[in-house]
């Protein structure tokens, strides 16, 4: 498996299935985020104070029910449990949508903590894939700050290290830490746009942030 590609569900349901059938055929395996069911976790959290542990799961859950939905949608794509079925159906040249609560309880990596997304789960699985990661969002990359806020400007290229300065962006703020952790890097695209994530798939320059963890 050369790639993980994490499919934000800021672009579900419509740009996340456009995305997504663009990628069948290539070497790749998808983790989707849990879109708006997560962000309705995370307020309940805030209302009634649920435990990290029953917060972390619950929005793993989301990942599930977002990853099923896309895979029943996409043709040539499946859904999988495992990273040893997803070598198995990227054989036959299907696509696999990785369901991951059941992998993730096994091994249990992360802390419990809103500080970790399916950003960091998506880098987490890279990691055991020896795979590259990319991570398609509603964004064109990393920003100084917000980008719906003036002055913000588009940073091409940037270190884990000084990504770390920057709490939550896009991204969750656990991410840059495991990316130094794990010695690797990251593209963060956007997925609104198929092209500009199949020019990076193919080794091509495109509007993108390319986050280096040395």
């Amino acid at each position: 498996m050369e790639w993980v590609v994490k499919i934000g569900g800021s672009l579900f349901p419509e740009y996340a299935l456009n995305l997504a059938r663009k990628l069948v055929g290539k070497d790749v395996m998808i983790v989707c985020g849990g879109g708006d069911l997560a962000n309705q976790i995370r307020e309940y959290h805030e209302k009634i104070d649920l435990s990290p542990s029953t917060g972390h799961w619950s929005a793993i859950l989301c990942m599930d029910i977002l990853g099923m939905l896309l895979a029943d949608k996409v043709p040539g794509s499946e859904a999988v449990k495992s990273l040893e079925e997803a070598q198995k159906v990227t054989d036959k040249g299907k696509l696999p949508v990785l369901i991951p609560s059941m992998l993730l309880q096994e091994l249990d990596p992360l802390e419990h903590s809103w500080r970790v997304t399916s950003d960091s789960i998506s880098l987490y699985i890279s990691h055991l894939l020896k795979a590259k990661l990319l991570i398609a969002t509603d964004v064109d990359g990393i920003y100084t700050h917000s980008p719906s806020e003036d002055g913000a400007q588009f940073i091409k290229e940037i270190s884990a290290k000084k990504l770390l300065t920057f709490g939550e962006t896009s991204l969750d703020e656990s991410f840059a830490e495991l990316l130094l952790g794990y010695k690797t890097s990251s593209y963060v695209v956007n997925g609104k746009h198929p092209e500009r994530v199949l020019s990076i798939l193919d080794g091509q320059s495109s509007i993108s942030t390319f986050i280096g963890g040395d």
